[in-house]
């Protein structure tokens, strides 16, 4: 309906425009927003408002002219003026109960839009470092992350989803030697396990599999590996990195290059197996998995590096090559090659955006935790200096979730290996309720997730709510079947039977929806789609509790049962749209 209003009002100043009573030169930008009172019309315009400087006339007489020069609608009943200038519009409750037909004839596509123009936007989301499994934190941007995406086609974009595979650099070289210094514990070697060292149950499981493949041909006994080591974080003069990154090199020494390979494989692969069969199951899909070390294979890191020399945005300083990041903003300039000639996570993601805008993509979309607030503007800076269009970079910050259980905070810390899983989570509380509680707040908002909430079958509970008014639905259907009832789409007259304030009302919500799913996509706010969906559950209900739908009137039996399995119809997809199911019977 706005955009039929929408086109009303172009149409209105194109007229205007020809007679010469406005300029050709005109910056339009229409708005139309519903109204909160109803006295007020359906739908309110300001644009007479937003054009009266150019137009060098008074809000209130150019409004006159506009609505003076409106084509002929039957979906419009009036059109009023009120304040200094407000278009207000009001619409055919006919044409208003004329979307049960719609949704009907839509279907599952029904919401879908072509305003995304067929355009290409790649989103990155989750990309947890496969050092562990995904947790509760890890959740929150893998359900937001997905939403965006299924909102975004859902409007007409070409979504490209990717998961972007840190397997290089310092961190992975951490996790294979803790894992290889638990296959020596398990040899029977004494070993004093690393402070900075991975600790998590998940590390005894990797290194057990990886004894029973490969028996103890990669034993090395205790003393080899501790002898002479950089003193560990409680030691005289100890320093915990220094200790873990003297043991990573005594490691890749002693198991050498092959060894060392079987073990730092061993741990990438079954932790990224985990992570992948996590989100599958969560209904993540992605269709590229992009590993980091394909950069480096593939020479991006290289070639970026050398774009940047070219341009005169690196230089040298103690043997390291630094980004000039302070030329564009950023509080410091950043290391892309370190003295020992290797190269940084930071000259990694440099090439990765390279790469990403190399595939011709129209918009890229990264979704990251908030912690890296701080990266932003220096990946942008580095975008700048290769000379490509930082404005196709949008980087979305998602807030970690906060777990609590019985109003305890639960710890999630990946290295220490005290954490909730996203997997617990799910089998606590079920992949319908972990997707609805992660999208139930902007992005960048803090968020307390309340597991008994969330467990409850009870109104307040949102996710219980809305299925609930999709199970009553089917419950009505089953109910129309057992009384022998038939049922037919009816025709616009049956369609006027539907006239209380409850139909309307409920009728009113469901065209809104369209308008929700575009608006939820183009501002990557998917709380938006969940919020509509429990007003729609809260009008259905509302509905439920105060008529009858099985009724002796057959036109009015159609009509309300029209009505209804509009509405779950509509529940049905904008929950497809959040990850979340439908049940029929609840």
């Amino acid at each position: 309906m706005k955009s039929q209003i929408q086109t009303l009002i172009t149409q209105s100043i194109a007229t205007l425009q020809q007679n010469g009573d406005l300029s050709q030169e005109l910056n339009l930008n229409i708005q139309i927003e519903r109204t909160r009172d109803k006295s007020h019309g359906d739908f309110a315009c300001n644009i007479a408002l937003m054009l009266s400087k150019q137009a060098k006339c008074k809000p209130r007489d150019l409004a006159e002219k506009i609505v003076a020069a409106l084509p002929a609608a039957a979906v419009v009943t009036k059109v009023d003026i009120a304040g200094p200038g407000f278009i207000n519009f009001f619409i055919n409750e006919g044409a208003t109960r004329a979307v049960i037909g719609k949704i009907f004839e839509a279907g599952e596509a029904f919401g879908h839009s072509a305003v995304g123009g067929g355009k290409r936007v790649q989103v990155e989301f989750v990309s947890a470092n496969p050092t562990g499994p995904l947790h509760v934190g890890h959740g929150r941007g893998a359900a937001y992350g997905a939403t965006v995406a299924d909102l975004l086609t859902a409007v007409g974009f070409e979504v490209h989803r990717e998961y972007y595979v840190n397997d290089a650099g310092r961190q992975m070289n951490i996790l294979a030697a803790s894992t290889w210094l638990r296959y020596l514990e398990g040899c029977g070697e004494a070993i004093t396990f690393p402070v900075n060292g991975y600790k998590g149950q998940y590390i005894y499981d990797i290194a057990a599999e990886l004894q029973q493949a490969h028996g103890e041909t990669l034993r090395h006994g205790a003393a080899a590996v501790m002898n002479e080591l950089y003193p560990d974080e409680g030691q005289a003069d100890g320093d915990k990195e220094l200790h873990i990154d003297a043991l990573v090199e005594r490691s890749k020494t002693l198991l050498g290059a092959e060894g060392y390979k079987i073990v730092f494989d061993a741990a990438l692969n079954t932790i990224l197996k985990d992570i992948r069969e996590d989100l599958q199951e969560f209904g993540v899909i992605y269709e590229k998995w992009f590993s980091e070390n394909s950069l480096v294979a593939s020479g991006a890191i290289d070639r970026a590096v050398a774009r940047l020399k070219e341009s005169g945005h690196l230089y040298q300083e103690k043997g390291a090559w630094w980004f000039r990041s302070t030329d564009f903003g950023d509080e410091k300039d950043r290391v892309v090659i370190r003295e020992n000639g290797q190269t940084t996570y930071f000259a990694s993601d440099i090439a990765y955006h390279m790469d990403k805008l190399e595939r011709g993509f129209d918009q890229v979309i990264d979704v990251w935790g908030a912690d890296h607030h701080g990266y932003v503007p220096r990946v942008k800076a580095a975008l700048q200096a290769l000379g490509d269009d930082v404005d196709k970079l949008d980087v979305l910050l998602v807030q970690f979730a906060i777990l609590y259980r019985g109003g305890v905070k639960a710890q999630m810390s990946t290295r220490s290996g005290e954490f909730v899983t996203l997997r617990q989570l799910r089998d606590e509380v079920g992949n319908d309720a972990a997707r609805f509680f992660y999208v139930l707040r902007r992005c960048e908002q803090h968020m307390d997730f309340d597991l008994d909430l969330a467990k409850s079958q009870s109104n307040d509970n949102p996710v219980y709510y809305i299925q609930y008014a999709h199970a009553r639905v089917c419950s009505v259907l089953r109910q129309l079947d057992e009384k022998g009832f038939s049922w037919q789409l009816p025709d616009e007259d049956a369609l006027a039977l539907l006239d209380n304030e409850h139909e309307l009302a409920l009728i009113s919500r469901l065209t809104r929806y369209p308008e929700v799913v575009e608006s939820a996509a183009l501002s990557h706010e998917p709380h938006q789609l969940a919020y509509y969906l429990r007003d729609l559950a809260n009008d259905f209900h509302t509905y439920y509790n105060a008529h009858q739908f099985i009724v002796d009137d057959a036109a009015l039996r159609h009509a309300r049962i029209a009505l209804i399995k509009a509405t779950r119809q509509v529940i049905s997809n904008g929950l497809g749209l959040l990850g979340v199911s439908t049940p029929e019977k609840m």
